[in-house]
């Protein structure tokens, strides 16, 4: 078991650098819809590279529901947080512009309700869940490519993306900040396991012949 969180702190971290380098695309990016496509680089490679990211591995649960596994999705979560926070704090010593865009963002991100923010949450995690489980059973990337723009451009927040952002505005320090990442988390592992806990129960219905 050791070995496996050992790993998993590992392949979080690496799938938390990801998503920085994607973010930073996205802010640098003049033209939000090309933004948003090269956004999807980050998924890309944290599919073909098997990283952890804790809004992909949670849709999971439904199917390998264990203390393992959660313990696992712990691991993953902290890795992940650790190491947008931590390429947040590197890219703000160097490009200072990504601060002032961020700082715009992440104010509007603020004046949604907690119930907005759930809501985008939950939306994003079924996209996540789309995007990655296309890949895994058909080995296409053409869910990533659509899916990872289409929840960047509603304006669905990502947990992991938001935190990397956050961690470049002036935001990160406020109690608001934090019921806001807390209640996207909650959003985003919901809206993960909405569809495949439907699937399951489906299953269960053609198993038991209702």
């Amino acid at each position: 078991m050791f070995s496996i969180l050992k790993r998993e702190i590992v392949n979080s971290f690496l799938a938390g650098m990801l998503v920085a380098i994607g973010g930073t695309v996205f802010l640098s990016c003049p033209d939000k819809i090309f933004g948003a496509f090269l956004f999807s680089t980050a998924l890309l490679c944290i599919c073909f590279e098997n990283f952890s990211l804790y809004t992909g591995k949670v849709c999971y649960f439904p199917e390998k529901a264990s203390k393992g596994y959660l313990l696992e999705l712990l691991c993953c979560l902290l890795g992940n947080v650790y190491a947008s926070s931590f390429f947040a704090f590197l890219l703000k010593l160097v490009h200072a512009d990504l601060s002032a865009v961020s700082n715009a963002m992440c104010s509007l991100k603020l004046n949604k309700t907690f119930f907005q923010s759930f809501v985008d949450a939950f939306f994003c995690g079924i996209l996540i869940y789309l995007a990655v489980n296309i890949y895994r059973k058909n080995k296409s990337f053409i869910g990533i490519l659509l899916c990872i723009p289409v929840f960047v451009l509603c304006g669905f927040e990502h947990c992991v993306a938001d935190i990397f952002y956050f961690s470049l505005s002036d935001y990160s320090n406020t109690v608001r900040y934090a019921m806001f990442i807390l209640t996207v988390i909650f959003g985003n592992s919901l809206g993960g396991m909405f569809v495949p806990f439907l699937k399951k129960i489906a299953n269960w219905q053609r198993f038991g012949n209702w």
